[in-house]
């Protein structure tokens, strides 16, 4: 029996999962990892301490599983997206600590003149959003902070985590990156296909020391996990989480679309070779090089989805935990007609209003505790409703199913009111581990374990439309109706503020 190891380094903790040659899980290890928070609210991780819980994480799933250690063909990474490093290749030691994609330290180099005015031009060859989110502008912060890479021994290295995991595994002989991870740095043109000179240019970052780009399927150098195993296995999958998770959910084809119910929501859609350019505030990226094919996709990202249950649960005290918010949706009066915005930190896609406000909007004599609690869940799928019609005008494709993963998919209430108000279906994932099974499945796709049938994941729940039209149509017509208010009120105490 051959076994592929599927290393999950995400921003909360590394997984390490073992695969069997069916697919199915056979094992699973898990190990936090520091969230180093300064008083300025900057956020970032420890690249050793990330590198040591990789190592830990793959020998304890190995050991628990009981396999043998020559029966793990090859290894796949799955890696949080745009967190960034700088490390001397000569000696591997970093030159401080990884900049989190959280982290706003570089908002200042995005609003320097050449870079803000060349927004629409980067946005244009990246298909991204000016923003210190990406890579591009942690990578120039972190030469300025370093002294432009200071005294090393070797080349200087820039990378995302998949870049650094690779660099480390493979004791230093692999300095590569795959599509999905490349084209999220706002450095590389998705388009052509390779690091670009004018936009790097204008972030003072030299591209040839910037690592290979290749397909997320191919061989990313040999690894024994520090001497654990009798030889080196291949490291044979790379991808951005979203992506791992995308691929994990079967996505193969033009016009799939899956949906991560997390404490935000990632919603992808496969556009297939061709990429579609949004008109509508999505970004366009690059899914994966798969097959000998590069495709790509349409994302939008929502802030609150879990987080309003959060809220819901430790700031108003309506829920003692989530798992009440179901029962609570079932029982509340079917005619209130209460909306919640929650615009908390503005609106994200496909609305891109920062100054929105989040409200309450359409409360009767009847809304009470039950009816404020199920506004809060259906925000989740009205938010996620908008992104999916969003991506069905810019990419001309049409959702026929949702596929949806993360915890807030466990919620039976939600994923019904979302299939209805969506009128599409939706699949709910049978396996919980999609980045890490989706990173697993390239790497056995490139030894030739796994063929095209191995992805599926299999379906825990499907949900189909129930809803009448007349009713969906009226709930829809009071969503956006809140949505107008909570921009406009927005707009209106931003026009107060600066007259004061």
């Amino acid at each position: 029996m051959k076994y592929i190891l599927g290393i999950d380094q995400s921003t909360q903790g590394t997984k390490a999962l073992l695969f069997d040659e069916e697919g199915n899980l056979a094992g699973r290890k898990d190990r936090p990892h520091r969230q180093i928070v300064n008083e300025k609210g900057w956020i970032s991780h420890d690249p050793e301490e990330i590198y040591r819980n990789v190592i830990m994480v793959c020998r304890d799933v190995i050991q628990s599983a009981g396999i043998k250690k020559s029966h793990v063909a090859a290894i796949g990474i799955s890696n949080q997206r745009e967190t960034s490093l700088a490390w001397d290749a000569g000696t591997g030691k970093p030159l401080c600590h990884a900049v989190v994609w959280q982290c706003a330290r570089a908002d200042r180099i995005c609003k320097r003149q050449d870079i803000s005015r060349a927004a629409e031009r980067i946005r244009e060859k990246t298909g991204l959003f000016l923003s210190p989110y990406f890579p591009a502008a942690k990578f120039r912060w972190m030469l300025e902070h370093t002294g432009e890479g200071g005294e090393t021994e070797g080349p200087l290295a820039l990378g995302t985590m998949d870049t650094w995991l690779v660099y480390r595994l493979t004791g230093g002989k692999s300095y590569l990156t795959d599509y999905s991870n490349a084209s999220r740095t706002q450095l590389y043109n998705i388009y052509e296909k390779k690091w670009d000179q004018e936009i790097c240019a204008l972030f003072g970052i030299d591209p040839g020391i910037l690592p290979r780009v290749q397909a997320s399927d191919d061989c990313f150098g040999y690894t024994d996990l520090e001497g654990f195993l009798p030889k080196p296995v291949p490291i044979h999958g790379v991808l951005g989480d979203s992506h791992g998770a995308l691929l994990g959910q079967g996505c193969l084809l033009p016009g799939m679309c899956k949906a991560t119910y997390g404490t935000g929501s990632s919603v992808m859609m496969q556009t297939g070779e061709k990429p579609a350019a949004s008109r509508h505030g999505l970004v366009t990226s690059l899914a994966w090089g798969l097959r000998g094919k590069v495709e790509y996709v349409l994302e939008g990202n929502i802030n609150y989805a879990g987080a309003v249950v959060s809220w819901m649960k430790d700031n108003a005290g309506l829920i003692a935990s989530p798992e009440e918010t179901e029962a609570l949706c079932r029982q509340a009066d079917p005619d209130d007609s209460l909306y919640l915005i929650p615009a908390f930190t503005g609106l994200g896609a496909p609305y891109w209003d920062s100054c929105a406000e989040g409200l309450f909007t359409g409360i009767t004599r009847s809304t009470g505790r039950k009816e404020l609690v199920r506004a809060g869940v259906e925000c989740i799928a009205y938010q996620i409703a908008d992104v999916v019609r969003t991506m069905e005008a810019d990419a001309g494709f049409m959702v026929s199913c949702l596929r949806a993963d993360g915890g807030a998919a466990k919620n039976d209430y939600l994923m019904q009111f979302q299939c209805d108000i969506l009128e599409k279906e939706v699949a709910v994932s049978a396996r919980e581990e999609l980045s890490g099974w989706g990173a697993a499945y390239a790497a056995g796709l490139g030894i030739g374990l796994y063929g095209e049938a191995s992805v599926d994941c299999g379906t825990g729940m499907k949900y189909r439309p129930g809803m009448e039209k007349e009713l969906r149509e009226k709930k829809l017509a009071g969503w956006r109706h809140g949505v107008e208010l909570a921009m406009s009120h927005g707009q209106e105490n931003g026009i107060k503020s600066k007259q004061e």
